[in-house]
């Protein structure tokens, strides 16, 4: 696998490294990004950092290549939500480049190891890959062009003061000289950076903050983009992977010699002490034998669990009686709803819900005693690398993982426990290449899932029919306490308070005189994982649904309601009335149609949704339309926000419609698109995008809106039918769409 070079690469794309089936190049700088390897220079120096081609590196994130061309470093993943293509326009901003002469290009972990992290964070999830490397990114770009532009006063000998930068070109205002980034760029790259540099206001944004094109679309289009599942290296065997069924169980015993005759098998390895893989010439060889494998598991404690079960257990923690973390609270809520005139109550609950990614879990591993590489699709290459580092044995400096294009993430490919399972498959079979690739079943059965909750919920009015008192008790799973222990905060899960939270990047846009929202923590068997939105998903269900049936509970307007508690959080109230005027909510509906309405706060951003529906026979569900607002402080690239939104909604839809993951007998029982659908392209409704940045921070923009889908199409649905829905997913009460 070799870097596609600059001959043949089109400008204005993201350059993946190259399939040639005729050479492979092992433990070499050139492999993967193909960038120079292990010199700790991560804003330039005195010395020449060269990429593979030998273009000049001014700093970590800019190479310039002599006809002009800029090379944009991005560690962050892209997994088609944009997150390339916008830090792109942020570095291609600061540094003032012609854009139509970008391309980018990925680093790899190992390489940000040798170099002290020069590219910082590499994870991309949590609506974080753009809100949280904005400023060093930025600096990045910045730091070039002063870079530049010094090198060009240095040549005239006159002061870089007197030196203008603008698309690519250095120009000297009092002598009208110019020179391009191409000619100055060797000359820049051995200069010392400056210690600090002055960032663009977004008022004075020509790049960013505008609709440009992806950089990553033309080779979709084309299907010349290089997933983890293409990956073929001369030599090469495939793996197929079967785990324990039963979370927590373990493989008791395996008849390899059943198998040993069929075609194209070459070994049976055991993988930990609950999974067992065949490998052989072709996929299909090795699934095949693997189906046909005598395998006797040990299925342990959890092999009769169910969905019954867990319920029972979550239900009890709904008692008051029962422990519970408090992660926000005012005054006395039990007291005041004790005392009040009025009092309601209701019941939610949410399932586990699969990622089901198109592209099931793959690496491809080449392990030798010296060397370890790997090639994934993976939403965090440091965490891919340092599972590859645990597995492999060896230390950093001999371990590398080439991170390739995601066929979906969405949270899964967060975790790392597709690589691990390549690396000890490839450990048993030194010097060939081993591509480990997940059957849809097995995808399917051993995901890490949204995680199960329910819902208490009691709001207390008092005589005038003013809210007095609202107590929100969840009980349900932590994600943390199974991937992230360390984060706990005196074993209370601060993200399960995503949407409802005291304060910070997820926090309540409603003021109450009395309130304590808390988490009654039960942990099921079902490992968990960060699924698109998290918890924001089930709290925004929660608490918008319960927001309408308490607005009209008391007969009043449930807009009119949430204004009357939104006083003190403009921001929340904003994004609300914003989607409330663009969807006409002070204005008759079509015949026939009906509107619901929903707000929340994630990940840094604050959102709203308004939903147009039509309800036929009770049962059937046409969503005409659906309005979002945002605020997500800035917007780097207007086009892809649109498109983020509409696709969470696709995520968000889809999993209150057909979604959700039953257990029995201590496993999953979807384990593939018949029994886990998504919905359909003449099922979407219309979109409408409506962005309210008010500037002065950065927040989120993939995960935030898909929390309003749901609570403002269930709260359309009640007022087309008067009934309300507590439980989901909503094909469980026969509801589908029409």
């Amino acid at each position: 696998m070799l870097p596609r070079t600059h001959k043949d690469a089109a400008m204005n794309q993201h350059v993946m490294p190259k399939l040639n089936r005729r050479a492979f190049v092992i433990g070499t700088a050139t492999a993967g990004a193909g960038l120079a390897l292990g010199l700790d220079l991560p804003f330039g120096g005195p010395a020449v950092v060269r990429a593979a081609d030998g273009a000049p590196e001014v700093n970590a994130w800019v190479v310039i290549r002599p006809d002009d061309t800029v090379v944009i470093r991005i560690a962050r993943s892209e997994m088609g939500q944009g997150t390339l293509t916008g830090l792109a326009q942020l570095v291609a901003e600061e540094l003032e480049c012609d854009w139509s002469k970008v391309t980018t290009e990925y680093p790899t972990p190992g390489q940000s190891v040798a170099r002290k992290r020069a590219w910082g964070d590499f994870s991309t999830g949590g609506s974080r890959g753009i809100r949280t490397s904005q400023d060093y990114v930025r600096r990045g770009g910045a730091t070039a062009r002063v870079m530049l532009v010094q090198a060009a006063a240095n040549e005239w000998k006159v002061p870089a003061s007197e030196c203008k930068a603008a698309n690519s070109v250095i120009t000297h205002t009092a002598s009208g000289k110019t020179t391009t980034y191409g000619k100055v760029a060797e000359a820049a790259a051995k200069l010392e950076p400056p210690a600090d540099v002055k960032l663009k206001d977004p008022k004075d944004w020509t790049i960013a903050g505008k609709g440009l094109k992806r950089l990553d679309t033309s080779d979709k289009t084309t299907g010349k983009m290089v997933y983890g599942i293409d990956v073929k290296l001369p030599g090469m065997l495939n793996a197929a992977i079967k785990d324990c069924p039963v979370f927590g169980g373990k493989v008791k015993s395996f008849d390899e010699a059943k198998i040993a005759g069929m075609k194209g098998v070459k070994k049976v390895v055991q993988v930990g002490d609950s999974a067992v893989a065949v490998v052989a010439d072709t996929w299909w060889h090795a699934k095949t034998a693997l189906d046909a494998l005598p395998i006797v598991w040990d299925e342990g404690p959890n092999a009769k669990v169910s969905s019954e079960t867990i319920a029972t257990w979550l239900a009890e923690g709904l008692d008051n009686a029962q422990p519970a973390y408090i992660g926000n609270q005012n005054g006395d809520a039990k007291a005041a709803i004790a005392a009040a005139a009025k009092k309601v109550e209701a019941v939610y609950n949410y399932p586990y819900q699969n990622h089901a990614t198109m592209e099931p879990m793959n690496a491809t591993v080449l392990y030798t005693p010296d060397k370890c590489e790997v090639w994934c699709g993976t939403q965090n290459g440091e965490a891919a690398f340092a599972a590859a580092l645990e597995a492999s044995g060896l230390p950093a400096e001999k371990v590398d993982v080439h991170k390739l294009m995601l066929g979906g993430g969405f949270g899964r490919r967060g975790m790392t426990d597709y690589v691990r399972q390549a690396v000890a498959i490839a450990k048993q079979m030194p010097g060939t290449p081993i591509k480990l690739l997940w059957s849809r079943e097995e995808d399917m059965a051993h995901g890490r899932y949204h995680p199960i909750t329910q819902c208490k919920m009691t709001g207390a009015f008092d005589a005038d029919n003013n809210l007095v008192a609202l107590h929100y008790r969840l009980s349900g799973q932590s994600i943390l306490f199974s991937l992230r222990p360390e984060a706990l905060q005196n074993g209370m899960d601060p993200a399960a308070f995503q949407g409802v939270a005291q304060s910070g990047e997820a926090a309540f846009g409603y003021s109450v005189p009395n309130l304590l929202i808390e988490h009654a923590m039960r942990n099921p068997h079902v490992p968990p994982g960060f699924w698109r939105g998290v918890n924001v998903n089930h709290n925004a269900i929660y608490m918008e649904c319960f927001m309408d049936e308490l607005a009209l509970s008391v007969g009043q307007d449930p807009l009119e309601f949430r204004r009357k508690l939104m006083g003190k959080h403009p921001k929340h109230l904003a994004v609300l009335n914003a989607v409330a005027e663009k969807i006409g909510w002070g204005t008759p509906a079509p015949q026939g149609v009906y509107r619901g309405i929903a707000q929340v706060m994630g990940y840094g951003s604050y959102v709203a949704g308004a939903a147009e529906i039509s309800v036929t026979d009770g049962s059937k569900i046409k969503v005409h339309r659906i309005v979002a607002s945002t605020d997500p402080g800035y917007v780097v690239n207007p086009a892809q926000v649109e498109r983020q939104i509409a696709g969470s909604f696709v995520y968000g839809l889809s999993a209150l419609f057909y979604g959700g993951c039953t257990v029995k007998d201590g496993r999953i029982e979807q384990t593939n698109f018949d029994t886990y659908n998504s919905m359909r392209i003449n099922e979407m409704p219309k979109v409408e995008a409506v962005m309210v940045p008010s500037g002065g921070f950065w927040g989120g923009v993939g995960e935030p809106t898909i929390g309003v889908a749901a609570p403002a199409v269930l709260n359309a649905y009640f007022a087309a039918t008067g009934k309300r829905i507590r439980s989901f997913p909503l094909r469980n009460q026969n509801i589908s769409f029409a």
